[in-house]
């Protein structure tokens, strides 16, 4: 369902509840709304206007073998797609975010000749964004995951822009963000949705761009199974984000001010 922005202030005030994870998504002056955990599936499930794969709590995902590392659980596709011209932004909408440590990232996945069908275990997802420690130390510095959050009763915004070379086609977007807050226990929150991307383009990335859910993430990866209070770590100005490097289809690597 394709809504005007105007409407998002009535919409977001009329919302008891919010919750950590990736509520809606604009593109333009338009909005199209994504799963809620707090209103029944049966209202939701299957709906023409469901752009997004369902996701079914707000707990996160611990384990790097887990299937829901994809598109989180239980993923079902859904039967809409979310139109956007390449080298456009789409912004992911959470209505708040708490937690302040750990890295941002956006990826891609080309599905073929259709997202519904398609098997998100089995996809080649490649990294579009990311954004991690931006200043700072790893305990007090500034993190993008904090950055982004707002204590003003607006809803917390994700921008991103979709390449301007990439081939067109039908794509899952993939949004995650990995908190790192408590030690050696680290928490993913991955959510998914599907694009129908038109582009002049013909840019595909090459497969040292690729990654797959599970089994790109590694149990002892030490930016995944991190101590970030401990005193090797307290102190540093550096981390590493898991998993290969963005993909170079997209020139502004953080486009944090998109």
């Amino acid at each position: 369902m394709a809504i005007n922005l105007l409407l998002l202030v009535v919409l977001l005030a009329s919302s008891a509840a919010g919750h950590g994870g990736l509520a809606n998504y604009t593109v333009g002056d338009t909005w199209y709304r994504g799963y809620s955990p707090d209103e029944a599936l049966g209202e939701q499930e299957g709906q023409a206007w469901m752009v997004q794969r369902i996701w079914s709590s707000i707990d996160p995902i611990f384990f790097v073998n887990d299937t829901g590392l994809a598109c989180n659980n239980p993923g079902t596709a859904p039967p809409s797609y979310i139109p956007i011209e390449a080298g456009r932004d789409i912004t992911a909408v959470y209505w708040y975010w708490l937690h302040p440590y750990g890295p941002m990232s956006v990826w891609l996945a080309d599905c073929g000749a259709s997202c519904e069908d398609a098997d998100v275990n089995e996809l080649n997802f490649f990294k579009i964004w990311e954004a991690g420690l931006l200043e700072g130390n790893i305990v007090e510095g500034i993190w993008y995951q904090k950055q982004f959050q707002n204590w003003d009763g607006s809803p917390d915004l994700w921008p991103v822009r979709i390449p301007a070379t990439i081939k067109p086609g039908l794509y899952v977007i993939r949004h995650e963000i990995l908190s790192i807050h408590i030690e050696n226990r680290p928490q993913f929150y991955p959510e998914c949705a599907h694009l129908n991307i038109t582009s002049t383009g013909t840019a595909v990335p090459s497969p040292e761009y690729f990654a797959k859910f599970p089994g790109t993430y590694k149990e002892d990866d030490p930016s995944i199974k991190i101590d970030i209070y401990s005193d090797a770590m307290k102190g540093s100005m550096n981390y590493t984000i898991p998993g290969p490097p963005v993909w170079d289809g997209l020139v502004n690597k953080y486009c944090q001010d998109c």
